[in-house]
């Protein structure tokens, strides 16, 4: 969980001035709340007082993973992100700035990272996709929480923007003027980006300054705030824990209440009736223990003894509305339940799984339109910020981004290859394109060198073994007609010779 600490957030309000620093306020500490949910901290509740025994509080914490389930069938792939040149003559370049993309990303751990950030941004509402670099040092990208930054923009253009400060505590203290908070400052001044960093106390007072208002280089703010959902102008968006707090604290009652139910009602009650104090007094609980009943001498009736067992007669009911919390759970994030229990009977084909992640595939391609552009800036932010501060050599090329989104999720892959041949062989396809689709860890332009070499070498053995068949069946002719001649020259007589001659 994010380290942000409750307490004075006057400086917030000072750095974002108006009702926008007062509602920033106010949805940290409800962000807060909401990563508690998520981690199961926050799913406690205090049972009903005055009982005669402790009654139980059991969590089940179906939030976190449906969260983690959401963001792993995103995410858990990393998406491609490609450099396609707008020329036919910079494909080159091209081909070389997407191999330097491809490398600092994973460099970066770009994978873990990208996984995290969805999370945290699914959690927390937004996130911020921040990049760093100085003049002759090396760029990195990270992804900060949304209790560790807040940020203004341009009141004309709710996508520009203006301001944005990151922020953590350096130690733990509930005196604000004790605590310890590192912040870090970009604005935009004049067309220019400007860094202020350094150490401050929980009123905003500065203890010690490391940069104030430095040129960083550059004409834009290197961050990218993500916004989770949300309505147009939406500079908060929306958690996907909170949709799913109310079903996840009924399933956690209920499922607590039964515990309870259960261990009072596993056990049988054992009733004796007209029986002396004596017999009561005397009776044992244990393996073939025996009973001397006696009657008592003050009742008319014989003395009895029985044991008395409970009726579950809720069980059926009680599945009912625990399954129901849960689905409904399941339906709100479009994840499907896919549990062994719910698949038995099931064609598991790869389009019958595919149908099944339908509407939580279309749920991600809704999130993706965000987190494209963000990656679509990413891209074109880490190109310009490598060559202002000098720290690779790229190409000057005219280029457009393309990002594919990849799931995790198994295909009828023999079915689709077919096709992708059929259309190689039609000509309405490329074998660059299949050989990229199908083998994405080879260079394609050198499989098709191969191809073609391969096809020049057996194309040349067959002509030689043809050549070398005719030549061959040529020879076998003319010796068998000289075979012939002679056999015909032998058979003729002497005198027919002489005559001729």
């Amino acid at each position: 969980m994010p380290t942000y600490q409750q307490g004075n957030t006057e400086w917030i309000k000072q750095e974002l001035a108006g009702c926008f620093g007062q509602q920033v306020t106010m949805d940290l500490n409800h962000i807060i709340q909401l990563y508690a949910l998520y981690d199961g901290s926050g799913q406690r509740w205090n049972p009903q007082g005055g009982l005669d025994y402790k009654p139980t509080v059991k969590r089940t914490n179906y939030i976190k993973k449906l969260i983690d389930d959401e963001a792993r069938y995103m995410m858990s792939v990393e998406p491609e992100v490609k450099i396609l040149a707008k020329e036919e003559s910079g494909m080159d370049a091209a081909a070389q700035v997407e191999d330097w993309l491809s490398d600092f990303l994973r460099r970066q751990r770009w994978g873990d990272k990208l996984i995290k950030g969805a999370r945290d941004c699914f959690i927390g509402k937004r996130v911020a996709l921040k990049l760093t670099g100085r003049p002759g040092g090396k760029l990195g990208v990270q992804f900060r929480p949304s209790l560790e930054f807040v940020y203004d923009t341009d009141p004309e253009d709710v996508d520009t923007l203006r301001k944005v400060v990151f922020f953590y505590h350096t130690n733990e203290s509930s005196q604000s003027d004790k605590q310890r908070i590192w912040r870090q400052r970009y604005e935009m001044v004049e067309g220019r980006c400007l860094l202020t960093e350094g150490i401050y106390n929980g009123f905003g007072m500065k203890i010690k300054e490391t940069h104030t208002q430095e040129d960083t280089g550059l004409d834009f703010i290197p961050v990218y705030v993500i916004v989770n959902d949300g309505l147009t102008g939406d500079m908060t968006g929306t958690s996907d824990v909170e949709i799913l707090s109310d079903d996840q604290d009924a399933y956690n009652r209920l499922k607590s209440d039964d515990i309870d139910a259960l261990r009072f009602n596993m056990f049988p009650m054992r009733v004796v009736k007209d029986c002396d104090q004596k017999t009561v007094d005397n009776i044992k609980i244990a393996p073939g223990a025996l009973i001397d009943m006696q009657t008592d001498p003050a009742s008319v009736q014989q003395a009895d003894a029985e044991i008395l067992e409970a009726q579950f007669g809720y069980n059926d009911c009680l599945e009912n509305a625990l399954n129901r919390h849960k689905n409904d759970m399941f339906s709100l994030l479009s994840v499907p339940n896919v549990s062994l229990e719910q698949l038995k009977g099931f064609a598991a084909s790869g389009k019958a799984m595919r149908a099944l992640y339908w509407d939580l595939e279309s749920r991600c391609e809704e999130k993706w339109n965000v987190w494209d552009a963000a990656l679509i800036w990413m891209t074109d932010a880490l190109i310009r910020m490598a060559k202002i501060y000098q720290t690779d050599e790229l190409p000057e090329i005219a280029y457009k981004v393309s990002v594919m989104h990849r799931y995790p999720i198994t295909g009828d892959e023999d079915a689709e290859r077919q096709v992708d041949m059929q259309e190689v062989g039609q000509q309405v396809r490329s074998r660059k394109s299949y050989i990229d689709k199908w083998m994405p860890d080879a260079n394609a332009d050198s499989e098709l060198a191969e191809i073609i070499k391969e096809k020049a070498m057996l194309e040349d053995s067959f002509e030689r073994a043809l050549d070398t068949e005719i030549r061959g069946g040529n020879e076998a002719d003319m010796q068998k007609r000289t075979e012939s001649t002679k056999r015909e020259k032998g058979a003729q007589s002497p005198g027919d010779t002489l005559e001729t001659v």
